[in-house]
């Protein structure tokens, strides 16, 4: 899709976005604020939460894109509609790749911050979404935007997106997420748009409900 005019609009995510998806995870990797100063290595938020859905099978994904810079993607929504399968193709594709730059264990890697320890740690030992949260939906997301773009009715929007997505094309009625319990700004929008805490898992496993959006 091409945009006429100046305002920001909405496509389908590509494999090119990748690195911008890395960079915008990173810059909204502290509870929805830049994470760049909890790291050395900036790049591992983001080849963890956002560039393999760019890339891996059973993935779905939109961006905002303002044509007044360039064409540059501002945010996203991304996720899996299968998040086993997902999940696989990670293990058998993704990270082996991607963790060849690190070495194990985290803390032999030059300089590494606590947060690098943490993110080089799920490269080796990458955890499976909780239970709980696969027998309510298959499918999961994602959501980030930077900041200048927030509070203007783009995350509405993403989800709006998504849900379309996934009803219409996958035939889903449901979905997930997980987000930070010490972000009570991202919770309380989410409880805005009909999200819910999920009962057995973890805690910041929230789950939507289509007819309730």
């Amino acid at each position: 899709m091409s945009n006429t005019s100046n305002e920001v609009y909405v496509r389908p995510v590509r494999p090119e976005d990748s690195p911008v998806l890395n960079r915008i995870c990173l810059l909204t990797g502290n509870a929805g604020q830049s994470a760049e100063h909890l790291h050395k290595y900036g790049e591992l938020i983001g080849l963890v939460y956002a560039e393999p859905y760019a890339h891996l099978p059973a993935t779905f994904g939109f961006v905002m894109v303002d044509p007044s810079k360039g064409d540059e993607v501002v945010g996203y929504i991304i996720g899996a509609y299968d998040t086993r399968t997902y999940e696989q193709h990670t293990l058998d594709e993704w990270f082996p790749k991607v963790r060849a730059k690190y070495t194990y264990p985290p803390e032999t890697n030059d300089g590494a911050t606590e947060a690098d320890k943490r993110y080089i740690n799920i490269l080796y030992n990458p955890p499976r979404a909780p239970q709980a949260a696969v027998d309510y939906s298959p499918a999961h997301l994602h959501i980030d935007i930077l900041p200048e773009y927030q509070r203007q009715g783009w995350g509405r929007r993403l989800i709006a997106r998504a849900v379309e997505h996934l009803r219409d094309v996958r035939g889903l009625t449901n979905l997930w997420l997980g987000l930070d319990p010490k972000n009570e700004g991202a919770k309380r929008f989410y409880q805005r748009l009909g999200f819910k805490e999920l009962q057995g898992a973890p805690s910041g496993t929230m789950g939507l409900e289509f007819a309730d959006f």
